[in-house]
């Protein structure tokens, strides 16, 4: 076969051009992320559909309906868990604890960090003014992901794939106002012992779906910390861990 030569200036060169065959399918990258592979994908591809696409596509189903079934799974297995493991707590403080990890934020916030948004079924406007950003999007669609997985699996596959997704937050929820928030405790530190304020740079790696987030933290221009995660938000807490962690060794923060 001769040999192509370079390719015209302007023009992509064929030997650069990814084989379709190697581009990920999305929902296989979904289900590994959520560490489930589905026995009916079809399932996972419904929880996919938003409303939009279904306004220029009427044959479509949107993903309300699982939407809702998941908000009762999400909701069952999660007060279900800090029911039985903080059985010293009163009513008044579970309800707390399961508003502050079952909410639109923190399903966001989850979506995000499963990579969901390029899976999304969108219809062309909404695709087009940034929908597979859009929080109250992703935090819709995380349910309607739960409620397919519970379809797919039953309530045990369900309700462990919710707790792994959700356990740092009950952690951190769990400690009271400020306790497993390395971030805050590391700033109300700063601030008192420093007199200044943390600083957070951060830096991705990856493909829009699988993304990967890089944060340094410092405190009077001198680094204290490396942190990663899945989202902004994720590696910015590790950061402030590692920071918490060395200020403990070193100078004793309480």
């Amino acid at each position: 076969m001769p040999d192509p030569g370079p390719a015209e200036p302007g023009r992509p060169d064929p030997l650069d051009v990814p084989d379709p065959l190697d581009v990920p399918d999305p929902l296989d990258v979904l289900q590994h992320a959520l560490g489930h592979r589905f026995g009916d994908r079809d399932r996972l591809a419904a929880a996919m559909v938003h409303r939009s696409y279904c306004a220029e596509h009427p044959a479509a189903v949107p993903n309300e309906r699982l939407e809702f079934l998941g908000d009762a799974v999400l909701g069952l297995a999660v007060t279900d868990h800090i029911y039985r493991r903080h059985p010293e707590l009163p009513e008044g403080e579970l309800a707390k604890l399961r508003a502050g990890v079952v909410n639109a934020e923190v399903l966001a916030e989850l979506a995000v960090e499963v990579g969901l948004g390029p899976t999304l079924v969108l219809g062309r406007g909404e695709d087009a003014s940034g929908g597979r950003e859009k929080p109250s999007i992703l935090a819709d669609a995380m349910e309607a992901v739960i409620a397919a997985v519970y379809l797919d699996a039953g309530w045990a596959v369900a309700s462990a794939l919710v707790l792994r997704l959700l356990a740092d937050r009950i952690e951190a929820g769990s400690a009271g106002p400020g306790g497993g928030d390395f971030k805050t405790r590391l700033q109300e530190y700063a601030t008192r012992a420093f007199d200044q304020l943390p600083r957070y740079q951060i830096r991705s790696e990856g493909p829009d779906h699988s993304k990967q987030f890089f944060a340094v933290v410092t405190i009077g221009g001198e680094i204290r910390g490396h942190g990663q995660g899945r989202s902004k938000k994720q590696a910015e807490q590790a950061a402030a861990r590692a920071a918490w962690a060395a200020l403990e060794r070193d100078a004793g923060a309480p």
